[in-house]
This record gives C-alpha cells, structure tokens and sequence, in this order.
C-alpha cells in the first residue's frame, strides 16, 4: 500500500488511531519546505485520546494560514457565517524548519507557547502533521489540506 493510500485509510477511520500507526507513517513521509506550506489549509484531527482533540473541537477549528515565515494563524475557525475566521486563542506562530525525529522539517513554531507543529508531505496539497508540545504525555496527530 502506497504512504498517500496508507494516510487516506487512517484520515477516513471512524474511532481510535494507535499512535504507533501514526508515528511509522510521519516517519516513512519525505520533509516538508517552508515554502510549500504558504497559504490556507483546512485540518482534521485524528482520534488518539488527546486532550487537545476535544479543544479544537469547542473551538470550532478548521485550519490553519500560513502568509509568510513571520506570519502564521495557527487556529482558523469555522465564524457564525460558516466562513474562515482567525481565532486569536493561541496567538501567532512562524515557520522554521526544525529537526523532529531524526529529520528537519517545516515546523510551525507558536510564538508565545512552547508548541511546535512538525510537517511531513503526504503529496502535493496534503500534509500530516504532529504537534508537540512541552509537558505532554504524547503529540497530537492532525493533517492539513491544501485551500
């Protein structure tokens, strides 16, 4: 089975996803430009028992818009119109390229949070990210698709 085929069978799984799945596909995924990750993206979440999956659910989260290096919204909400809205809950965030298990990547960097989301590229308008997040017991997974 292909990684993109491998990514679409866990992204479509109703219930639970085993970090140790997740882990070996983000693994086995090339690195990510910094440049390739400029523009809207809508996200998804997947089902690992994070605290954080719950949260971004209240918070009606539906993506992430990347303007430049210096110029991240990490959480875009879904508005009262059911149009895209910044949310200004976590602040801003850049994007650097930072080394996550064992390779360097595009990584989002919140600026006032000791969070970083790491990508790896599923194909040309999809990624698969992880966030990591210092004090947690274990990363939230979550995949960004190109606007």
């Amino acid at each position: 089975m292909s990684l993109q085929a491998r990514f679409e069978a866990l992204a479509s799984r109703q219930g639970k996803t085993g970090l140790e799945e997740l882990d070996a596909l983000f693994d086995a995924l090339p690195d990510v430009a910094e440049d390739f990750m400029l523009g809207e993206w809508d996200g998804g979440v997947f089902d690992t028992g994070h605290p954080g999956e719950g949260q971004l659910e209240a918070l009606r989260w539906v993506g992430k818009t990347f303007r430049g290096s210096n110029d991240v919204s990490p959480i875009v909400s879904r508005g009262p119109d059911g149009g895209r809205v910044v949310n200004p809950i976590m602040g801003t965030a850049s994007l650097r390229r930072v080394e996550y298990r064992g390779v360097v990547t595009a990584t989002m960097c919140y600026d006032q949070h000791p969070v970083f989301d790491h990508f790896r590229r599923v194909d040309e308008r999809t990624v698969l990210g992880v966030m990591d997040r210092k004090g947690d017991s274990m990363p939230l997974y979550f995949y960004l698709r190109r606007c």
